[in-house]
């Protein structure tokens, strides 16, 4: 038998938990249908920078941004900026005054998850298919065969989301950077060198069109993004079950690098390849009744503004009001919500592909160097 559901929520992650909490602080019911069989089924990893202007704005829609701050990471928004040969260019300390506070994404997701009611959220429900039914009623058949209704189906399934056929054929393409994705735990007993040269907050570095990115995690462990710009089948090429072998193939690449720099590879516990997909700058869609999308299943782009997560979250929060602010009249609500939805994705994924070119660019170094220390003014 098939379950109705008046809103329906596919996706687990930031953006769909925020939608459900804003639903639920004006007293509106969602279900959320999420693929993984719990919330402990794997570690969220990776730290956040939530922004004042939409994270944080989500997060006061939400009632819950008293509690975000007691989960941020003090001393988390230090950067610092080295290149190939260990030199800092630039170094920025943490003086509590910044307005893009770090948090553990999966303390972030513990705080939405316990904010909503038993129930809501719906763990081991893999989808398969969206087809729309009559009236502007959806139907959702999960991998166990079973189905839903709904009246309202909003895709907050990622870069590869089942709901995003209902409405557009765009898919997500290779940016022609790809990510080894490393963990160093226990980094200042353990790994003294990589906890000195990443710092407090975060890091990057850059040089020959390729670098490292990284995080020291709440839990004292460092987490590492090696970004190389290789062709897409590169991954493929290198054994990640076998890691001494796959550390030897990310080494080669970074020959003459400083060894500090070398060692967030070589000392690494965990390595987990990643290519990084963009849907194209300015993705919108007609107007399909009763389905729409948000976070990354409507504008998925390179990680290079920061803007990914909250972007998710501000968007469920602007669904979630939309919803709320005209009652039995989603279409309209979903209306407003598009209208402003389309121009804030194009503008921070214009701001991504800017970014990555800069980053990954000739002068990369140089350029970014020269962002944080005069401003974006100076980049192209």
């Amino acid at each position: 038998m098939s379950t109705h559901h008046p809103i329906a929520i596919i996706g687990g992650g930031l953006g769909g938990l925020t939608a459900a909490r804003v639903l639920h602080v004006h007293g509106i019911e969602a279900a959320v249908f999420e693929l993984e069989p719990s919330r402990e089924a794997r570690t969220q990893g990776g730290m956040l920078d939530i922004h004042e202007e939409n994270g944080q704005k989500a997060l006061h829609a939400a009632d819950l941004h008293d509690g975000f701050l007691k989960i941020v990471h003090e001393g988390g928004q230090a950067m610092r900026l080295l290149g190939p040969d260990g030199t800092v260019h630039v170094a920025e300390e943490d003086d509590g005054t910044g307005g893009r506070p770090e948090v553990d994404r999966g303390d972030l997701r513990d705080l939405l998850l316990d904010s909503l009611p038993d129930g809501t959220v719906h763990w081991g429900r893999k989808v398969t298919k969206a087809r729309a039914r009559e009236g502007g009623r959806h139907e959702v058949t999960f991998a166990d065969g079973s189905t839903i209704t709904t009246d309202l189906l909003i895709g907050a399934d990622g870069a590869w989301s089942r709901v995003r056929p209902l409405l557009s054929d765009a898919v997500p393409a290779y940016t022609g950077i790809s990510f080894v994705e490393t963990d160093l735990p226990e980094a200042e007993t353990r790994h003294p060198r990589s906890a000195a040269v990443v710092g407090d907050g975060f890091f990057i570095c850059l040089g020959d069109e390729r670098g490292f990115l990284a995080h020291k995690e709440t839990d004292g462990s460092l987490h590492v993004y090696t970004a190389l710009k290789v062709d897409e089948d590169w991954l493929d090429t290198v054994d990640f079950t076998d890691l001494p072998a796959a550390k030897r193939a990310v080494l080669a690449r970074f020959e003459g690098w400083d060894e500090a720099l070398r060692g967030l590879i070589a000392d690494a516990v965990t390595m987990t390849p990643r290519r990084i997909h963009a849907l194209p700058v300015g993705h919108r869609w007609d107007r399909v009744p009763g389905v729409t999308l948000l976070g990354d299943a409507a504008h998925v782009m390179s990680p290079f503004a920061g803007e990914g997560a909250n972007l998710a979250m501000f968007d469920g929060a602007q669904l979630a009001s939309a919803v709320a602010a005209h009652p039995g009249d989603t279409e309209a609500a979903l209306t407003a919500y598009e209208e402003a939805l389309f121009p804030r994705s194009e503008a921070s994924a214009a701001d991504s592909a800017r970014s990555l070119e800069t980053m990954f660019g000739l002068r990369g170094l140089e350029q970014m160097a020269a962002f944080f220390t005069t401003g974006p003014a100076t980049t192209p």
